[in-house]
């Protein structure tokens, strides 16, 4: 996905082939934790060390550093030695996007209507 820019025009391209779905739905499925989506959205605003992300999302060490092995598995996630730590960064701006874009757009859902974006789990979206 590196490297790539976002389609805005989908009238004008042909349907990607299946595999190219498969490897979105299996990202999107990896994202679909709330507590990877929520170290993403952290990474996405700069890089950190595993006690760093687990201040801020509030998780474990332990669950912090395997959900950033699933991450770099995936190539969604890098990291880098400095000195005895491991940095995590994000280098994928279009994952970057895609994460600011979905958890922006809910943020201003739910503070335009004041509902909980739980609504959205009922609805099946």
């Amino acid at each position: 996905m590196g490297g790539t820019t976002v389609a805005t025009d989908v009238d004008s391209f042909e349907d990607p082939p299946a595999d190219v779905f498969a490897e979105a739905a299996a990202t999107f499925g990896l994202l679909a934790s709330s507590a990877r989506l929520h170290i993403m959205w952290t990474l996405a605003q700069g890089e950190s060390d595993v006690t760093g992300l687990a201040e801020r999302v509030g998780g474990a060490l332990p669950a912090v550093s395997q959900h950033l092995t699933k991450l770099k598995l995936a190539g969604l996630v890098r990291s880098r030695r400095e000195g005895r730590r491991m940095v995590y960064f994000v280098d994928d701006p279009d994952i970057v996007t895609v994460v600011r874009l979905m958890v922006g757009q809910l943020t201003a859902r739910a503070d335009a209507t004041s509902a909980p974006v739980r609504a959205l789990r009922r609805t099946g979206a």
